[in-house]
């Protein structure tokens, strides 16, 4: 299991600190993930069986393309 530094944990939320050059999700590289981190962390955490649950809220590890108005 990776070493996360958790910033805040409770039964409904957990807040980690990203780590570097490790994308936020999986994608076609197959890269190992933030998600993936931190659904093995819960699950060996509180021993959970089966799949673990984690939904992502933001993310910005990919290039971000502006948008700019007409004023």
């Amino acid at each position: 299991m990776q070493k996360l530094k958790v910033i805040y944990e409770d039964n409904h939320i957990i807040v980690v600190e990203k780590m570097p050059n490790i994308p936020s999700q999986g994608d076609k590289t197959e890269d190992i993930d933030m998600l993936e981190i931190i659904k093995e962390y819960l699950k060996e955490k509180y021993k959970k069986p089966g799949n673990v649950y984690l939904a992502l809220i933001h993310r910005l590890d990919r290039p971000v393309r502006r948008s700019y108005g007409i004023c």
